[in-house]
C-alpha cells in the first residue's frame, strides 16, 4: 500500500530514508508530480521503470539541487552555464555530455553517452533532493504514454501499491512537463516544448532548432529525451484535434470564452490565458476521460490552441495524445 507523507520536515526526512534504500517516492515539483528514485541505483532505477511500465530506451531526467551538482554530472559549456543561471531552479532540463566514469546509472541515461539534468523549482522537491543527498531520477509518476499527474490523487490513481509513498502537496503550479534542450550539438535543439518558452531560451542563447516531429522521434530506439514517444500523454478516449464543435458522443477539451456545447467539457481557460491552460491540461484530461467514459462517450474533442509561447507546449502535449496506438 502506498504511503501518504506530509510535506512537512518529518515527510521529507522519510521520503529521503525511502530513496536511499532503493524505494520510489513520487513528490511534486512545480511541472508535474515525479516518480523519484536513486539515479545512481541500477535496481531503483529498474524499478520505476517496472512500475511505469516505461520502455527502457526511454531515459530519466535526473533531478539535482543546483547547477553545480548539475555539472558535476553532465559536462557544461557557457550556454549551458547561461541558461542554469537564468532557468535553474525552473522548468528547463538540459541534456549535456555525461562526464566520464558518472555515477549516474547507465540504465537512467538509456545506454546513451549523455544524461538530461533538471534543478526543480518547488521548494518540496529542492528539500527532498538536498536531503537524500543524492540524485534523483524522476519521470512523471503515471503509467508511461498515460496523462502525467499534477496532483496526489493522480499519482495514486496509476500507482497506488507499485511505490512506497507520496508527498501530499498542493497541485503543481505549471502542469506541463519541463521543456528539454539538447545542448551536445553546435546547434542547441528543443527536444521537448515545455515550461520554459522557445522565446524566453532564445533570449538567452539565440536560435534554437524546433522540436523533434513526434512521428521521426518514433522510429528510432535511442531517444535523446524523455517524452518522445509518439503516443503520450494520452487517455483511454481518442482524442480529436482543432475541434470546432463536439458531437453527441464526444467530451468537449475547450479553450478560450464561449465555446461550442458538449455533453461534458472542461474549459482550460475561459480567458484564453496559456499559462493557466498549460497549469490545466492534465487534470482536463483526465476529467474528461473519466466522465466521458462515465458517460459512454467515445472521444475527446480539443479546441485549437494558439501555438505562441506555453501553448506551443499544449499543442505538442495534444498531438502526442491524439496519435495512433
Amino acid at each position: 500500500m502506498t504511503r501518504h507523507l506530509a510535506a512537512d520536515e518529518a515527510g521529507i526526512a522519510e521520503a529521503a530514508r525511502l530513496l536511499r534504500s532503493g524505494r520510489l517516492v513520487a513528490f511534486p515539483t512545480e511541472t508535474v508530480y515525479g516518480l523519484g528514485a536513486d539515479a545512481t541505483d541500477d535496481r531503483a532505477v529498474a524499478a520505476v521503470f517496472e512500475a511505469k511500465g516505461r520502455p527502457h530506451f526511454n531515459p530519466l531526467i535526473v533531478h539535482v539541487a543546483d547547477a553545480e551538482a548539475a555539472f558535476s554530472l553532465g559536462l557544461a559549456d557557457g550556454r549551458a552555464e547561461r541558461l542554469a543561471e537564468a532557468f535553474w531552479p525552473g522548468p528547463l532540463t538540459l541534456v549535456l555530455p555525461s562526464r566520464p566514469r558518472s555515477p549516474v546509472a547507465l540504465l537512467a541515461r538509456a545506454g546513451l553517452d549523455t544524461v538530461a539534468l533538471r534543478v526543480p523549482g518547488h521548494p518540496v522537491a529542492l528539500a527532498l533532493i538536498r536531503k537524500a543527498g543524492l540524485p534523483v531520477a524522476a519521470p512523471s509518476a503515471n503509467r508511461s504514454g498515460a496523462v502525467s499527474p499534477t496532483a496526489p490523487e493522480h499519482v495514486l490513481e496509476e500507482l497506488g501499491g507499485r511505490i512506497e509513498a507520496v508527498i501530499d502537496s498542493p497541485p503543481c503550479r505549471v502542469g506541463v512537463e519541463s521543456s528539454v534542450l539538447d545542448l551536445t550539438g553546435r546547434v542547441p535543439v528543443l527536444l521537448r516544448p515545455g515550461g520554459a518558452t522557445v522565446e524566453a531560451i532564445e533570449s538567452v542563447i539565440g536560435p534554437v532548432a524546433l522540436p523533434i516531429e513526434p512521428a521521426a522521434a518514433a522510429r528510432t530506439q535511442s531517444l535523446r529525451s524523455p517524452g518522445l514517444l509518439l503516443s503520450h500523454y494520452a487517455p483511454s478516449l481518442p482524442v480529436r484535434l482543432s475541434a470546432v464543435s463536439a458531437g453527441e458522443d464526444e467530451a468537449l477539451l475547450a479553450f478560450g470564452p464561449s465555446p461550442p456545447p458538449a455533453p461534458v467539457a472542461f474549459n482550460l481557460s475561459e480567458r484564453g490565458d496559456l499559462a493557466e491552460a498549460a497549469a490545466r491540461l492534465f487534470a482536463g484530461l483526465r476529467f474528461l476521460d473519466r466522465e466521458g467514459r462515465a458517460r459512454g462517450l467515445r472521444r475527446i474533442a480539443a479546441m485549437a490552441v494558439p501555438s505562441a509561447g506555453l501553448g506551443l507546449a499544449i499543442n505538442d502535449r495534444l498531438s502526442r495524445a491524439a496519435a495512433p496506438r
